[in-house]
């Protein structure tokens, strides 16, 4: 078979085995859907998913990388330091609502795919897609917080955006749990002092 026709025929059942599996977590929880699920829904041959996925949890981590690259287009423009516009107003109110745009984007999007994120970061989703989008997010904050926050041999102080994503993303799964009370905006205007206060925090 030629490359080109084979590199097409991969394509298509790449996309639709991530659309099948999209489909069936509207219909239940990551942990009840089989790979014989994804493959009957797709119409696609078993051996045909082990060509691609190791398991149903390497293929949500890829179904949803899209998804995901939206919302570490928003995590990646954070600044948690208090000195640039992420989270400073002209009056000196780093809490104003509104002053932090990144930080609403980010939670704004998570609303917006609300379904999916509960499914897969909720009590029945995957604690393997969970550690690929924390380790994702880390590589997306480093770099601009690496330049904003230095250790005190002027080091980068690299655990400082794996403690950001940490938060990050407990503050996600928890207002998931709590059912997205407010608007983004609330609720980024909620966590961003503490935000700042904890990753600006050094010990003595």
């Amino acid at each position: 078979m030629p490359v080109q026709q084979s590199d097409r025929r991969s394509r298509r059942s790449r996309t639709a085995m991530e659309s099948a599996l999209l489909e069936l977590i509207g219909d239940r929880d990551l942990s009840q859907i089989s790979v014989s699920d994804v493959t009957g829904r797709a119409d696609v041959h078993r051996s045909t998913f082990y060509e691609h996925y190791t398991d149903v949890h390497d293929l949500a981590a890829s179904a949803c990388t899209e998804m995901f690259d939206q919302l570490l287009s928003a995590t990646s423009a954070l600044s948690v330091t208090g000195d640039s516009s992420e989270g400073d107003s002209s009056e000196g109110d780093s809490s104003k609502e509104g002053s932090h745009p990144s930080l609403t984007a980010m939670f704004a999007h998570v609303a917006e795919h609300r379904a999916l994120y509960e499914a897969l970061l909720g009590a029945d989703g995957s604690a393997r897609v969970i550690n690929h989008l924390l380790q994702r997010m880390t590589e997306s904050i480093r770099p601009r917080l690496s330049a904003q926050l230095t250790d005190s041999e002027g080091g980068t102080d690299d655990s400082a955006a794996a403690f950001v994503s940490g938060a990050l993303l407990g503050a996600i799964a928890d207002w998931l749990h709590r059912g997205c009370p407010g608007t983004p905006e609330r609720f980024a205007t909620a966590i961003w002092p503490q935000l700042v206060a904890s990753s600006l925090a050094r010990p003595a």
